[in-house]
């Protein structure tokens, strides 16, 4: 059986919804996208066209959620499936778009550069519990209108894994679709065989940017899969109680649901978001609070209510060290949203309120994905039953360490953490130097560094990758890339 956790009845959840559908149509969304506003009202929304504003039916929202895909996958660079994002399937990708990153050697906060994020790239490939890469963080030496490009141009030469990615400008959009193309060859092999996620958000409350409607019709044109990003802040830019920020979450999320399905049915969505409690004590957005987890879990009962894969930031932390904090936040999240069946967990290496990139961090979370993918796998019976041939050899040989049934099921019923987590008893733990996680945990990323073998894309793509990345950086007046090993 697998384990699992509810916050909302049934019948809440339908209020939930019903309340969501009647602002969308009574109060409407302000939309900064012309295109988007003809588009919806050519399917009999009321359109303001001088305000912006649209007031959507329940045709279009019935529409769009019959037109949406229940589940889809995720392919590698190399065609392979990797992610399967449906059912109550759980799969982590690192947290995104961080600003900063912790130094392992001073232990303080700096601007990523390119080659932290080679490094990270090169990490991904082995964390094993986390199934996709994302553009984790934006390095600073490259001029800002390419850094949404550069990061998925680095994210594909140095990992295989699908990534889960986005852009902050429309202009953008065309050479990391191209890169895809690059990669899959054709228009019908990258709709196919998705690579990417792209990341969208409404602005709260209830309001689209030019920017962020665009995404969603470009995405839509080329099937590219979307994740729908509200961020509704409770007690700030939502209501205070966690059912009424759910709601304004629900009416933003089916408002981008409409937009991406009406443009192009049958595109792959994932119902997200990286919504969260506001701390009025320190005007904070605490990503590790119990109520924005809540409100993860919660919105994610309502997008499985309506049949869609679901997405969430959680399992980060607002610590601003890896420290016994970082450790709880992360730990608490992966662990609640794993049990809530979430199909894409985002906050792997997060800290800092989603602003600081740690790959020592990373390391420390992959043996939490690990620990709460074994917990999904819930506690069945292997050979159990009868007991009592097993209890009669335990007796007699006063213990089990090398009996068939141990050597069978060893590997399958316990997870072994690797060397980041400390399982040795005091002395040993002493002899070995008294590490601390810390140390432990950079001491892990040295290995990987060290073991990397590159990606096996064929030399053709690279240099096509290689080619419309100089041309784009070139576009902005760049001499050339920075050096990226």
């Amino acid at each position: 059986m697998r384990p699992s956790v509810r916050f909302l009845t049934d019948e809440l959840i339908q209020k939930i919804i019903d309340e969501a559908r009647s602002l969308l149509c009574q109060l409407g969304v302000e939309i900064h996208n012309d295109t988007v506003l003809s588009l919806l009202g050519d399917h009999g929304a009321r359109v303001d066209q001088a305000k912006n504003h649209v007031w959507f039916t329940d045709d279009i929202i019935d529409k769009s959620l019959k037109s949406a895909p229940d589940s889809f996958k995720l392919y590698d660079t190399l065609g392979e499936e990797a992610v399967d994002l449906s059912g109550f399937n759980s799969n982590f990708t690192p947290g995104s778009t961080a600003i900063n990153i912790l130094d392992a050697q001073s232990n303080k906060i700096r601007r990523p550069l390119t080659g932290d994020y080679v490094q990270y790239a090169k990490l991904m490939t082995a964390m094993n519990h986390i199934a996709s890469q994302s553009t984790a963080m934006i390095p600073s030496d490259v001029h800002e209108k390419i850094s949404d490009s550069y990061r998925l141009y680095l994210s594909l030469m140095f990992c295989e894994k699908p990534v889960v990615t986005g852009t902050f400008t429309i202009e953008a959009f065309d050479i990391m679709k191209d890169m895809q193309l690059a990669i899959r060859g054709s228009a019908k092999q990258l709709a196919d065989k998705p690579l990417t996620v792209f990341s969208a958000c409404p602005t709260s409350p209830l309001k689209w940017s030019d920017v962020t409607s665009q995404n969603l019709l470009d995405c839509a044109q080329w099937k590219i899969p979307v994740e729908y990003i509200s961020m509704p802040l409770s007690g700030f830019m939502a209501p205070v109680t966690l059912v009424g920020s759910i709601i304004q979450h629900t009416a933003e999320t089916l408002s981008g649901l409409a937009i991406s399905q009406l443009s192009n049915p049958g595109t792959p969505v994932l119902y997200g978001g990286s919504p969260a409690i506001f701390d009025i004590r320190y005007e904070t957005t605490p990503m590790g609070a119990i109520g924005t987890m809540m409100i993860d879990c919660a919105y994610n009962e309502i997008g499985k209510c309506l049949n869609l894969p679901t997405q969430a930031y959680i399992g980060l932390a607002d610590a601003k060290q890896l420290d016994a904090q970082a450790g709880l936040e992360s730990s608490m999240g992966a662990t609640l949203a794993v049990l809530a069946g979430i199909n894409n967990i985002s906050g792997p290496g997060m800290l800092d309120f989603e602003s600081c990139f740690s790959l020592e961090k990373l390391v420390l979370d992959n043996e939490i994905c690990g620990m709460t993918s074994r917990m999904a796998r819930g506690i069945e019976p292997k050979e159990d039953f009868p007991s009592q041939p097993l209890f009669e050899e335990l007796l007699k040989e006063q213990h089990l360490l090398i009996a068939d049934h141990t050597r069978r099921y060893l590997k399958e019923e316990i997870y072994f953490p690797g060397p980041t987590i400390d399982r040795a008893n005091r002395s040993r733990w002493q002899e070995e130097g008294s590490t601390t996680l810390s140390e432990r945990a950079h001491r892990e990323v040295e290995r990987i560094l060290g073991d990397y073998k590159p990606v096996r894309l064929d030399e053709k793509t690279m240099a096509e990758l290689i080619r419309l990345m100089e041309a784009e950086a070139q576009r902005y007046g760049m001499d050339g890339l920075p050096r990226a090993t």
